[in-house]
Formats: C-alpha cells, sequence, structure tokens
C-alpha cells in the first residue's frame, strides 16, 4: 500500500520528468502549492538562484507591510528621484532609464508619486527606479526583518537594482523556488498589510504586462478567464516566473520557476511555459 509521501510523488512523476529534462541543458527548479488539497511539491526547491526581478515581490509585500506599521496608505507621496547609495560602500549610483520599462517613472523625477503607483510600476512593468525608490522607503534592514517575522525563509534581500559594487562583490539578491512559493502564500493569507493591502498587492500581480511564462502555459479558454497573480525575472543568465493562479470553480495554486536559461535562448520562457502546462493538468485533471 503507498504511503502519503509515495502517491504524491507518483502524482508529480510527469512534472519531476519535465524538470529533469530541462535540468539537463540548464540549472532548473520548481516548486508548487495547492490551495485545494494542501498539497506540496517541488525539484531542487531549496537551489538559490540570482533574483532577478521576482526579488521585488519581497519589496512588494515590505513595502504594504511598513504602510500598515507606520499607519499609512498606499496614496502616501514619496519624491520621485535616481540617487542611490550603494551598500558596499556607501558610493552613489543611478539607474539607467535605458534598462527600464516605465519612462513615466523618470519623467517624474523631482517630483512626488503615490506609494501605490510605484508599486505598481515596479510589479507589472519592472521598473527598477519605482524599485529603489521603495527599497529606500522600507530600507533594507527592515525588509529583512518583515520577512523573518512573516517566517519567509529562502528570499534573501540584501539591496536595491543596480547596485553594480555591490554585485562586483559577489551581493546579490537570492531566492529559491520553495521560498517565493512560502511569500506568495504569505501575501494571499495577509500576513503583509490589512485587508485591503492583500487585495491591491494580488491586483498588482494579476496586472503584469509579461506573460510569456506561468499564463502562457494555461489553455487559452482558461488564461481568458484566470488571474494570474505573478512577477517574471530575467537578466543575462536567468528566466524566472513565479505567481498564484486564480481558475474558475477551485481555490488558486502557487507555481515558481527558476531556470538558468539565459538571453542566448530563444523563446527563453517557453519551457516554463511549458511547465506551468502540466502543472494546470495536474491541479485541475
Amino acid at each position: 500500500m503507498l504511503d502519503i509521501a509515495s502517491m504524491e510523488q507518483t502524482r508529480f512523476a510527469d512534472l519531476t520528468a519535465v524538470l529533469e529534462e530541462l535540468s539537463e541543458t540548464a540549472p532548473a527548479s520548481a516548486a508548487l502549492f495547492d490551495y485545494q488539497t494542501g498539497e506540496s511539491w517541488s525539484f531542487e526547491g531549496g537551489r538559490w538562484f540570482h533574483a532577478a526581478s521576482t526579488i521585488k515581490i519581497a519589496v512588494l509585500a515590505c513595502t504594504y507591510s511598513v504602510l500598515r506599521e507606520r499607519g499609512l496608505t498606499p496614496s502616501e507621496p514619496l519624491q520621485v528621484r535616481n540617487r542611490f547609495f550603494s551598500v558596499i560602500d556607501g558610493s552613489p549610483f543611478e539607474t539607467l532609464a535605458a534598462r527600464d520599462t516605465a519612462p513615466s517613472v523618470y519623467a517624474a523625477i523631482g517630483q512626488d508619486m503615490t506609494v501605490g503607483d510605484l508599486a505598481r510600476h515596479m510589479i507589472t512593468v519592472s521598473s527598477n527606479l519605482a524599485t529603489n525608490i521603495l527599497m529606500d522607503f522600507v530600507g533594507a534592514p527592515t525588509a529583512r526583518r518583515i520577512l523573518a517575522e512573516a517566517g519567509i525563509s529562502g528570499v534573501d534581500l540584501v539591496r536595491g537594482v543596480e547596485d553594480d559594487r555591490a554585485f562586483d562583490a559577489g551581493i546579490w539578491n537570492r531566492v529559491t523556488a520553495e521560498g517565493l512559493v512560502r511569500l506568495l502564500r504569505a501575501i494571499v493569507d495577509g500576513r503583509f498589510g490589512n485587508a485591503a493591502h492583500t487585495s491591491e498587492m494580488i491586483d498588482i500581480l494579476a496586472a503584469q504586462a509579461f506573460n510569456s511564462g506561468i499564463p502562457a502555459g494555461l489553455p487559452p479558454a482558461v488564461r481568458a478567464a484566470a488571474r494570474v497573480a505573478h512577477k517574471t525575472g530575467e537578466i543575462s543568465t536567468a528566466t524566472h516566473d513565479s505567481g498564484v493562479v486564480f481558475t474558475a470553480g477551485r481555490p488558486p495554486y502557487v507555481l515558481v520557476v527558476l531556470t538558468g536559461v539565459g538571453a542566448e535562448t530563444v523563446n527563453r520562457f517557453e519551457p516554463i511555459a511549458r511547465i506551468s502546462a502540466r502543472a494546470f493538468e495536474l491541479m485541475t485533471g
């Protein structure tokens, strides 16, 4: 008679096989949690990867937690500026407009934008400038304290983005697939901010503009009606996606896929979409 662990291993065997095939050519990790059954699964789920822009989920969660702690609302204004300081030596640096996809944030330099608007730009179009403004608002030590108090291991938030001196010194934000699943579950479960903040964070994640990963793996008819609250991450040596999939007729599930698929790969999100398709089949089959 199979025990529960053996039954789960059998159920997820095909999904594991897809990850094993991918890992033959690139580092790969994935983790999944199903709110309907309470089942968890992972493949190399504790393996560390450069976080790329998936770390912005942690910045989002910490931002709204700070709003709650300070009795503020997402309408709180922050001055838009492009001057930050390296965690290595305090030397100043700027984010590069050429690397950013939110020109409206750069156009607002010297003016105010709300915390909520900056959070939306940070997630939906992955603005690095918005991210660093929010990181300064939160503070790296406060962010680490918030994540620790929420029981989030496997997410190492140590600095803002484009801190090249820190990068050259080997100081970079890291995540594991299991850690990002824990973080997303904590957001859904309301452990950051109040109920309104939780709803707003999910809405922001669901407005993601880059949808070639997890959403692309859903059948077209399902994708048209589903909400996928997610955040991608891309750098020259990695391609990630992590999110919560809300479909009609069942509780959501959380899926995170981290890969070492680099920029030279044509359709670098295709493996993530393939894993997402298999996960959806398992969740609904």
